[in-house]
């Protein structure tokens, strides 16, 4: 947020916090969920995000409406084409599917069916407003329209989420019942993103309080309990947990925390490559299909043949 916005708002809400710790905490929580701009910032996101967008022509595209919100989904691999494995790509805040190609097309160069969602507020889908909720329950309504995922794979913010999913962390809310996840540069907790918010925009004591109630009414859910490092460990699903030490977004501390609810837990360390470079490096790309390669006795005895279904539209088939 730029000084003289944060300036501004820091003196809203340390007003609105005097005048009514409920209120503010209310829209704390609002301003929290607002989604940014979608224009890449700087030459080169704007190159990396102009190649992604051709990329995704070639994809199905698919808009998913649930209750609260709408996803935009792309996919590789659909339609009628025998037994194979079906993934799901998540992306991080901020960002969008557009950003996260390299990782997608390394995955469907395996032969696999990916799905890749644009969370609302994101690149393609509509809003401006996004919350955990919303992104779980994103993440259920793909489930719903393309089936049982074997794997799932979230960069920072998806991540997070996708762990929250498959762990059936929220009430009302339809678990994902993938058997294994990548979390990229995520954060293992979401108790120190409200703190931090909550410093940063002057909340008094009471209206922290009440921006942490909102959480818990939104999601049904305490902010605490959003402890993905100890979903993961309940889970005892195998798990593999990339992120870069120089990474200045997400310690590198909320990947030991990951690391430390198993063996089933793995670590890939791909230091250098930070917070966004992460999701393109090639190591980081042999990692993860190496991972989703695996198959244990239980993963074997799931494998399950594919549904025919009608392909869905391209542009490019459209245009044909």
């Amino acid at each position: 947020m730029p000084s003289n916005a944060l300036k501004v708002t820091r003196l809203v809400f340390s007003g609105l916090s005097a005048l009514s710790p409920t209120l503010a905490g209310k829209a704390a929580f609002h301003l929290f969920c607002l989604t940014p701009s979608r224009r890449p910032k700087g030459q080169k996101a704007r190159a990396v995000h102009a190649e992604g967008e051709a990329r995704l022509k070639g994809a199905e595209r698919i808009a998913l409406s649930f209750d609260g919100g709408q996803a935009f989904a792309y996919r590789w691999n659909g339609g009628a084409m025998g037994p194979r494995r079906r993934y799901l790509v998540l992306h991080g805040w901020g960002s969008s599917i557009a950003y996260m190609t390299d990782l997608v097309l390394s995955l469907a160069e395996t032969g696999a069916e990916v799905v890749a969602l644009d969370f609302p507020g994101h690149g393609r889908a509509p809003g401006r407003f996004l919350n955990m909720r919303l992104a779980v329950a994103a993440i259920a309504a793909a489930q719903s329209r393309f089936g049982r995922f074997d794997a799932t794979i979230g960069h920072s913010f998806g991540g997070a989420s996708t762990m929250v999913s498959v762990a059936g962390l929220l009430p009302e809310v339809t678990a994902v019942a993938a058997d294994r996840m990548v979390v990229i540069g995520s954060p293992s907790e979401m108790l120190y993103l409200f703190t931090s918010f909550g410093k940063m925009i002057g909340l008094r004591a009471p209206a922290q309080a009440a921006l942490e109630a909102e959480v818990g009414r939104v999601t049904g859910r305490r902010l605490e309990e959003f402890d993905a490092g100890a979903a993961a460990g309940a889970l005892g699903k195998p798990v593999l947990v990339v992120h870069a030490e120089d990474d200045k977004e997400v310690s590198a501390d909320h990947a030991r925390a990951y690391a430390a609810a198993g063996d089933h837990v793995r670590m890939f360390w791909a230091n250098g490559f930070g917070h966004r470079r992460i999701v393109s490096a090639e190591p980081v790309l042999s990692a993860i299909r190496e991972f989703l390669d695996e198959r244990t006795p239980a993963e074997q005895m799931k494998e399950r043949p594919q549904i025919a279904e009608a392909p869905i539209e391209t542009e490019a088939r459209r245009a044909s």
